[in-house]
């Protein structure tokens, strides 16, 4: 017998503007504005500022009680951001791990196309962005599915190339922003201004790259589907 009071999961639902809020600006005015010695200090600053995308991350995955692998990711990088200020190493530190996150996960795109769960089907293809059944259903009929295959490798590689592009251009901001001793307030006001400097130089053009991706995709089923954008679109459940 199913127990119908069983608690269901939420569904997650996007939220930009709150992400953006949590993640970005918030630490950034901490970091900026209260990391002097008058203030909070330059270690209870970071430990403060670094709390809020580290609990937002968490609550992110209790709640929806769905791993995410980017998510982990993101909250690895903000806790070895944390390490590397609190025990004060060389500022260098800060630019290879600024690189090395997205560049493993461009790692992990090119890896995965080797394995049975391409992370481009996680990322892109898949049923909360396109209407994945629907899609494959047509290729099946006309036969296309080996031609769209050899597509989404494709466009496979050019998303481990966005991952790529970030990780050069964190590490060309991170060496150029951040260059005072790590555990400083300095140190802090320039990890802020990184921060929301990162924003439009790196994530709004991968934004950009990703949407391009995206666009690429829709062309190449419409073109093998013949289906239009609204068969194609997936439609959130009413």
């Amino acid at each position: 017998m199913t127990d119908v009071t069983q608690e269901k999961i939420p569904q997650h639902k996007p939220r930009p503007m709150v992400d953006l809020l949590v993640s970005i600006v918030i630490p950034s005015v901490i970091l900026m504005k209260f990391s002097g010695e008058d203030d909070l200090g330059a270690a209870q600053a970071l430990v403060l500022a670094l709390a809020f995308p580290i609990c937002w991350g968490l609550f992110e995955l209790v709640r929806y009680r769905k791993f995410n692998f980017i998510a982990m990711l993101g909250v690895i990088s903000v806790f070895l951001t944390g390490g590397i200020g609190l025990m004060e190493l060389d500022p260098k530190w800060l630019a290879i791990k600024e690189a090395a996150v997205p560049g493993l996960i461009g790692v992990a795109v090119l890896v995965s196309t080797r394995t049975s769960y391409p992370l481009i089907r996680t990322l892109l293809y898949n049923d909360r962005v396109l209407n994945v059944r629907r899609v494959n259903e047509r290729l099946e009929e006309r036969g296309l599915m080996d031609i769209f295959e050899l597509r989404l490798l494709k466009a496979t590689y050019f998303l481990a190339g966005t991952f790529f592009f970030s990780s050069l251009a964190n590490y060309t901001l991170a060496k150029w922003i951040v260059v005072s001793p790590a555990g400083t307030s300095a140190f802090n006001e320039e990890l802020g201004r990184m921060t929301l400097v990162s924003y439009p130089v790196i994530a709004i053009p991968s934004m950009v790259m990703m949407m391009a991706i995206l666009f690429y995709l829709w062309r190449t089923i419409h073109g093998l589907t013949g289906l239009k954008m609204e068969d194609i679109v997936a439609h959130p459940p009413k």
